[in-house]
């Protein structure tokens, strides 16, 4: 019996990694996850990561042969197979990813941008198929994009084009400290730990009710912003206008520097739909060149928030494979 190739796709996240097993169709046979920044040191968090794999693999039941392992990872390099200094994750420095990962694999392991990785998913199974230039924007515990012009995926010299999220939104000394070392980065306002920083600003400078008062600073989330907000809370809803208004603003130079076809939001703060949709666009069209202006689509993902990334990854072995 003919045994379906399948590779498997990592999403390596600031919170929690997601992995698939991916067949060439997009379809995921298997998946799981496991908690990131349960990790400090990142040779025992790739054991546990491989181990989990292994045992998902044991649980598909059709037969099978496992071609090799994509990764996406905040500041992944898919130059050198390294993450290099990533704010949101729990190692500093630069981690030989790739080299660690085959310890445990004689196969191909492969590591790319997160962002990237989520820009290819989209590509090749969402919303941007049959588009040449467009952009993906990734909300979650951090901000991370990837550009697609021309129909390629754009890595630049040495690998890090695309950082939209360590872009300045608000230099200087007194803006917000950012993980990577600088201030006033954009994902330090825009991402799930920006949104919870904009809010504790609006209660601390506001008298106004809020239900989100009663929670401590360690329990409060962009979850549950996002569902006080759902609810009407005035607070909340400040948060996520502030929060897609500067997400308008960079857009508009996004723009600019790419004329894309359409923008796409995604990951766990993109799920606010309007919440964050609506002050982002009215933001970016009010900040555009003329000639720009309601041209730009603003789009949600078209794959599930688990999924884009895994999907992503998983064709950097696809890419081997037709190489």
């Amino acid at each position: 019996m003919t045994k379906k190739k399948i590779a498997v796709g990592i999403d390596i996240g600031g919170t929690n990694t997601v992995f698939g097993f991916v067949d060439r169709d997009g379809n995921i046979l298997g998946e799981d996850r496991l908690r990131t920044n349960h990790y400090d040191e990142v040779e025992v968090f790739i054991a546990a990561l491989y181990e989990k794999i292994m045992v998902i693999s044991h649980k598909i039941t059709e037969p099978v042969e496992l071609i090799g392992f994509g990764i996406g990872a905040p500041m992944g390099n898919i130059n050198k197979g390294t993450i290099e200094h990533a704010a949101g994750l729990p190692w500093k420095g630069i981690i030989p990813l790739a080299e660690i990962f085959k310890r445990h694999t004689p196969l191909p392991v492969m590591v790319t941008n997160d962002a990237n990785a989520a820009a290819v998913g989209e590509m090749i199974y969402g919303g941007a198929r049959g588009m040449k230039n467009f952009v993906v924007i990734t909300l979650g515990t951090g901000l991370g994009s990837g550009f697609v012009i021309d129909g390629k995926l754009v890595y630049g010299h040495d690998g890090f084009a695309g950082e939209l999220g360590h872009t300045a939104i608000r230099p200087g000394p007194s803006n917000r400290d950012c993980g990577c070392g600088r201030k006033g980065c954009l994902e330090t306002y825009v991402s799930a730990t920006g949104l919870k920083r904009s809010l504790l600003k609006i209660m601390a400078d506001s008298i106004q009710p809020s239900e989100l008062r009663k929670y401590s600073f360690d329990e409060l989330d962009a979850e549950l912003i996002h569902e006080a907000a759902k609810r009407g809370d005035p607070l909340a809803r400040r948060a996520f206008e502030h929060t897609g208004r500067m997400l308008g603003f960079k857009l508009a130079d996004v723009v600019a520097h790419t004329n894309p076809e359409a923008i796409f939001l995604f990951g766990g703060l993109a799920l606010a739909k309007d919440l964050i949709f609506e002050p982002a666009k009215e933001f970016m069209e009010e900040n555009l060149l003329s000639i720009y202006r309601d041209k730009v689509k603003l789009l949600p993902s078209e794959l599930s928030t688990q999924n884009a990334a895994v999907l992503g990854s998983s064709s950097l072995i696809w890419s081997l494979e037709e190489s």
